[in-house]
């Protein structure tokens, strides 16, 4: 997969490749899990609409974590991303995490038990974190912390292992679909392009733990939150991941 000197895939990075046309205005998102709920529930799912390209699939693909640089040293100390970790700086809220304790996949376990991963770069759920983190998806600690204390941690699929869910939505939600292993995600990806081409609501899970050195890329947003990566790995005697520095991915929306 072609990169940009900023660490980015081909086309992704704002400086590498300049658009060349505004963005559409984006309809605003709802902030509250009731909301992101009865959204869901009525997203019209129109198969064929727009045709997913052929090379539209799980594997090949990154997928990206974000977390509070506090929260990276301790996981940088174990070793891997877990499930069960306690997260130094916690931004979810006590509701969302009870509904990821109760929401089950196709085989009963919790969405809990997972490791979550965005699909897109710039999720919904990490817009909604650096626009000041409103509603009750989030804790205070998201609502206090700045969008440059976090970082945003991409990991290739093929390093996630065979036992990972695809979810179409917030994986909390009552209305997303769940699709089990990398054929059956990839079907539900393709679906999913007719409504969400650029899968900003979509999760991977992943049963984990994921270790570190599967993180491609740590993107930053600033020369003092790279070297701090720089550190805190070295602290815990592991090899630094490439390192991009990237404002834009930072600032509010």
């Amino acid at each position: 997969m072609a990169e940009c000197i900023h660490g980015f895939d081909e086309g992704l990075c704002d400086i590498c490749y300049p658009r060349t046309a505004p963005e559409p205005v984006r309809a605003v998102r709802t902030s509250t899990i009731r909301e992101t709920r009865t959204t869901r529930a009525s997203t019209p799912r129109v198969a064929g609409v727009v045709s997913a390209p052929p090379s539209l699939k799980l594997p090949g693909r990154r997928v990206f974590h974000v977390t509070h640089v506090r929260t990276l040293e301790s996981i940088a100390l174990d070793g891997a991303l877990r499930a069960d970790a306690v997260p130094d700086v916690d931004v979810s809220s006590a509701t969302t995490r009870e509904l990821r304790a109760t929401a089950t996949v196709p085989d009963g376990r919790a969405v809990a038990e997972f490791v979550a991963f965005a699909l897109a770069q710039d999720s919904t759920r990490w817009e909604q974190l650096r626009d000041g983190a409103e509603g009750a998806h989030w804790s205070d600690a998201a609502r206090a912390a700045r969008p440059t204390e976090f970082v945003l941690l991409a990991v290739p699929v093929d390093a996630l292992g065979a036992d990972l869910v695809f979810a179409d939505g917030d994986s909390g939600a009552s209305g997303t679909r769940f699709a089990a292993g990398l054929d059956a995600g990839t079907a539900a990806l393709r679906r999913l392009h007719a409504s969400d081409p650029d899968f900003r609501d979509a999760e991977l899970l992943a049963a984990g733990p994921v270790p570190l050195d599967a993180v491609a890329i740590v993107t930053v947003a600033n020369d003092r939150v790279r070297d701090e990566v720089r550190t805190l790995f070295a602290n815990a005697g592991l090899p630094a991941p490439r390192i991009a520095v990237y404002p834009p991915l930072f600032q509010s929306a």
